[in-house]
């Protein structure tokens, strides 16, 4: 069984194994590696759709667990679907909602069928098959939908691994069965195995026979120390297909993220930076600052003097400290705004060290900075 190309990704040049691409869609083009900002129940918190768009990104993650409970995906398809529901016109990837219902351990229970769990808002019972999954994406208009699966704990038997590794593929093919292609729109499958080699490869081989436009790697980020989460990469992407988009789940910090890049991971979400920017925690070159800190208190600098976002053109430390202090949502719109621009920038100088042959370089002084946060001691 093989994959009908809905979208289309080119893969313009690579860099080691570092990987420029471009990925097709419906609703645009999505330039990678890319970083998809979360916009977990239809927004990307503290953050109105166009500014999301002005700090350069180009696609965002929403969710199908968190939209099937509320406000259902019957009602945003009588709607218009979730592009023009949210007014975003870009495109739009949806979490299967596997990894929610892991975190619901003490709320589901699951089988052969698929999951059974209570939700959060009210404790109703709901169940999520595959083929429920795939329906509540389409009905959302999602341009790619991801296989519903397992994601398991960290750390796991391999025996338990295998169960769920397993289980997880089957549930793969019959999301593939339950799949509408169309152009423009993709589905992609994702490899589980935990720490085992041995379980990912055979994930991996699994997937490729069923088919798929894109190939995620779940199971990380659970946990587990940065290493192994290099190490799964390093004998997990080459067995994937170099023609289609490779996706790390759920990644996540800077570092982890240029890491990555180096092992041939081409997308990437996570919550970091938005939850981050709630909680007063800034990105800037060299690592990161606390902007609940009283050093802040009469500090007229930006908080990068080489961002060219509006935060640090126009707003001084000081001035957000105070925010922060006084309990204003201006100070989360206006750090969750920094922070996406610095993913964003971050993916841009990844992708033209890439197309320069300059990759090498780029993490050597990367490295450096998060290593002596000697930027951070130049504004400091």
């Amino acid at each position: 069984m093989t994959a009908t190309a809905a979208t289309k990704f080119e893969l313009i040049t690579t860099d080691g194994v570092a990987r420029r691409g471009r990925l097709s869609t419906a609703h645009g083009e999505i330039n990678t590696p890319a970083f998809m900002p979360v916009g977990t129940a239809g927004t990307v918190k503290a953050m109105m759709p166009e500014d999301v768009a002005t700090t350069g990104a180009e696609i965002i993650l929403g969710n199908t667990y968190h939209l099937m409970l509320r406000p259902t995906a019957e009602r945003v398809a009588r709607l218009g679907g979730l592009h023009k529901f949210m007014n975003w016109p870009k495109p739009i990837l949806t979490d299967s909602g596997g990894y929610q219902v892991f975190s619901l351990s003490k709320r589901r229970t699951i089988n052969e069928k698929g999951v059974t769990f209570q939700s959060h808002i009210d404790g109703a019972k709901v169940k999520l098959t595959p083929e429920r999954s795939i329906e509540i994406q389409r009905l959302l208009g999602t341009n790619i939908t991801m296989v519903l699966d397992e994601c398991t704990e960290w750390p796991i038997s391999e025996e338990d691994a295998r169960k769920s590794m397993e289980l997880s593929i089957r549930w793969a093919a019959r999301c593939k069965t339950a799949f509408e292609q169309r152009p423009g729109f993709g589905l992609f499958g994702i490899v589980q195995g935990s720490m085992y080699p041995e379980l990912r490869r055979e994930s991996v081989a699994h997937l490729k026979n069923i088919g798929f436009e894109g190939y995620a790697i779940g199971g990380l980020a659970i946990g587990e120390p940065q290493e192994e989460m290099f190490e799964v990469l390093e004998y997990t992407v080459p067995a994937l297909p170099k023609g289609r988009p490779h996706y790390l789940m759920g990644v996540g910090k800077p570092a982890d993220i240029v890491g990555a890049v180096m092992r041939g991971i081409d997308m990437f979400d996570c919550v970091i930076p938005t939850r981050s920017g709630r909680t007063g925690q800034a990105f800037v070159r060299g690592g990161s600052l606390n902007l609940r800190n009283a050093k802040h208190v009469e500090d007229s600098r930006p908080l990068d003097v080489a961002c060219r976002c509006q935060v640090c053109a126009n707003y001084n430390r000081a001035y957000l400290h105070h925010l922060i202090k006084a309990g204003e949502m201006l100070a989360g719109m206006l750090l969750t705004f920094h922070n996406l621009h610095y993913y964003q920038d971050l993916m841009a100088q990844i992708r033209g060290s890439i197309e320069s042959g300059t990759m090498s370089d780029f993490v050597t002084t990367f490295d450096r900075e998060q290593r002596t946060g000697a930027v951070i001691s130049e504004t400091e």
